[in-house]
């Protein structure tokens, strides 16, 4: 069987501010329909991802800003930060954790930017500049949180 991850839904409290902030951040604005008052869909796809988000009106009564933990995977995590941040994303600086390969932030309050929030975290690239090694960091304009994190060569059967 094949299982393909479609779409995330991310929980935002202004519908416009959050589509100003995905376009700043360089996805591709697949669909923006209403219908009506009380239900408005917005679906981004990030530059060469399968996997898209969705926010609007009436889409999930999750609250605001409790989506955490969603990778984006970048093949250089210096170049990408630095992009971003000319885009006036505010990311967190590059870190990476003492455990290898998976930063271990937690969800709940200030996800991104807290660097005493994940275990081991230590600032700067990996030491050996090992793929799955390197994150940064960064919310959208709700506290949603994203982490880069830097593969250059995927896992055998990935």
């Amino acid at each position: 069987m094949d299982l393909k991850l479609e779409l995330i839904v991310l929980p935002v409290s202004d519908v416009d501010r959050a589509k100003t902030f995905y376009e700043a951040m360089g996805f591709r604005l697949d669909l923006d329909k209403a219908a009506g008052e009380d239900w408005r869909a917005v679906h981004f796809t990030p530059p060469g991802s399968e996997c898209s988000i969705i926010f609007g009106k009436g889409i999930t009564s999750v609250p605001p800003g409790s989506a955490q933990g969603m990778y984006l995977v970048v093949p250089d995590i210096e170049k990408s930060r630095a992009e971003l941040v000319d885009r006036g994303i505010e990311v967190s600086e590059v870190f990476h954790d003492a455990g290898a390969v998976f930063y271990h932030g937690h969800g709940g309050g200030d996800f991104t930017h807290d660097p005493a929030q994940g275990q081991g975290r230590q600032p700067g690239l990996h030491p050996d500049r090992m793929s799955y090694g390197s994150f940064a960091t960064f919310s959208d304009p709700d506290g949603n949180g994203w982490v880069l994190q830097e593969v250059q060569q995927r896992l055998p059967g990935r």
